[in-house]
């Protein structure tokens, strides 16, 4: 997102938070019911134009989204598109990425509250590589042809009472209702999304076996140095980088494998 919808968004989620600081608001409810108005803005093109038209006063466009909405969702969340209806957006769509990215973080607040955020932050990640191992895998979950339900029975198949709830509502959401994202870019940005719910950042840590305990706190704490933020760890394990560590954050790879380093120095030797 660019300038006012932006803007627009970081106001939202300042909203949200406030709600959600209030233990009485049922932060998964209200999940769902953003995800609702999500598909339905999604759906209704002409409708999200009328409630994102600069030209319309935004009280108006508040007005108009209660009415709309009316004994439908709860008042906490008529509030947050009331507020969002009211804001300026660069462009339409830009209104229904908010929409989803606060339904979704609702859930995860739901999540924290119940002391099952980290739990959620793992099982993002290893749905994803489990995703990115098995192409009849990924190839079912994207099969344009399959419905919706097809796909979420499957789904409660693979992750019903092995996944916390959460996880299952935010992978199902983003599998039924992809909005033009590939799998893969939609679980990286779930995964952000939990760590900055925590104000951390995420690093994928790859080494040839398990990392210890001990090794995994020094390493959390020199990446937490580093970057000057709290450091979430995804870890994974590949015998291909035969010694050491491969740890990328966000776009940056800090490669300390044995691997890389014979590599780095035949390069070497060959120039």
């Amino acid at each position: 997102m660019n300038g006012a919808s932006r803007e627009a968004l970081a106001a939202a989620r300042e909203r949200l938070d406030a709600l959600t600081d209030n233990t009485s608001v049922d932060a998964a409810q209200l999940a769902g019911e953003l995800a609702a108005v999500t598909a339905l803005l999604d759906r209704e093109v002409s409708l999200r134009r009328v409630l994102t038209d600069p030209a319309q006063a935004g009280e108006a466009k508040a007005e108009l989204a209660r009415r709309l909405l009316g004994g439908q969702v709860s008042g906490e969340a008529a509030d947050l598109l009331a507020g969002l209806v009211r804001s300026r957006w660069s462009q339409s769509r830009d209104l229904v990425d908010a929409l989803e990215q606060l339904a979704n973080t609702a859930d995860l607040t739901a999540a924290q509250r119940t002391g099952t955020l980290d739990n959620v932050e793992d099982e993002l990640f290893r749905f994803g590589r489990i995703v990115s191992s098995s192409t009849e895998l990924r190839a079912a979950l994207t099969n344009r042809a399959a419905t919706g339900s097809a796909k979420s029975e499957l789904l409660r198949s693979l992750l019903g009472g092995r996944a916390d709830a959460t996880t299952e509502r935010l992978v199902t959401r983003l599998v039924t209702a992809p909005r033009g994202r590939s799998l893969e870019t939609g679980l990286e940005s779930l995964s952000k999304l939990a760590a900055d719910r925590r104000d951390r950042m995420v690093a994928v840590v790859t080494s040839a076996v398990p990392l210890s305990d001990g090794q995994k706190q020094r390493l959390g704490a020199a990446l937490a140095k580093l970057y000057g933020r709290r450091m979430h760890l995804n870890l994974d394990v590949d015998p291909a980088v035969l010694g050491g560590i491969r740890v990328q954050v966000g776009d940056e790879v800090i490669n300390g494998s044995l691997a890389d380093r014979i590599e780095d120095a035949g390069r070497r030797l060959a120039s």
